[in-house]
């Protein structure tokens, strides 16, 4: 007979796994001898393998007891749905370890690979790294707070964006960032930009939700950056006949 530490050491757990498995009714907790210690025998450290061989291979403390009272055909059919279970962890792992890696590699924006390509792209069109980020933020709060929404959205902007001659007004709206708000062309680029908004989108507007207050939100993001960027949006406004923001 041997005590809990040599059946623990036999068995490669610590002696506290082994305390577990007998809270747990894994592990039957024998009595103790006329010295006041638990002893065990082969049978116990026989056991105690098996139990921790099943632990090991991701098999939940809760289901051991249930497999190995199981006969040879449940035993396999239990293991099948504990490997389909360890599938399916083992791929949101990897999601997981996806993300961290984009992370560590300063990616911090939730955003799909196609969004991420072309907020890449702003700067190559000459868009300044202020304009990207703040782009790259709206999309996080659009397709965080529009899933089935934002694609549509994104897809609008990108091919307004591929076509050179709406891209120029996008452009002239980023370099008047830092105009003074009385500067004309302040009142030329609204004027250009309420003209390209009534011949792309007639009086139905843009594609997206029309009741939600997320559009006022990222619009009053744009103008607290800037009072030139503010004074845009109040020209743009009601040269459309819109209620200001």
């Amino acid at each position: 007979m041997i005590t809990i530490g040599q059946l623990a050491g036999y068995a490669g757990v610590s002696v506290k796994t082994v305390r577990v498995y007998h809270a747990k009714g894994l592990l039957p907790e024998p009595g103790r001898d006329a010295s006041g210690y638990r002893r065990y025998g082969a049978q116990d450290a026989i056991d105690l393998i098996k139990i921790r061989a099943l632990a090991e291979a991701g098999v939940p403390l809760s289901r051991i007891r249930e497999l190995r009272a199981a006969d040879e055909e449940e035993f396999r059919r239990a293991l099948r749905a504990v490997d389909d279970d360890l599938t399916a962890r083992i791929r949101e792992l990897r999601t997981t370890q996806a993300r961290l890696r984009r992370l560590a590699a300063g990616d911090l924006s939730p955003l799909p690979d196609e969004v991420t390509a072309h907020l890449a792209e702003l700067s190559g069109w000459g868009f300044t790294p202020r304009w990207v980020e703040l782009q790259r933020d709206l999309w996080i709060l659009v397709f965080a707070t529009h899933p089935d929404h934002a694609i549509t959205l994104f897809h609008d902007q990108a091919r307004t964006l591929a076509d050179p001659e709406p891209r120029q007004l996008f452009l002239d709206y980023d370099r008047a960032h830092d105009l003074d708000p009385d500067d004309p062309r302040v009142d030329d680029l609204a004027g250009r930009i309420a003209r390209a908004h009534r011949e792309r989108y007639g009086p139905a507007g843009p594609p997206g939700p029309t009741d939600s207050e997320i559009p006022a939100l990222i619009q009053g993001t744009v103008n607290a950056s800037s009072p030139a960027w503010r004074r845009l949006d109040t020209l743009i406004r009601a040269r459309l006949g819109l209620p200001s923001s």
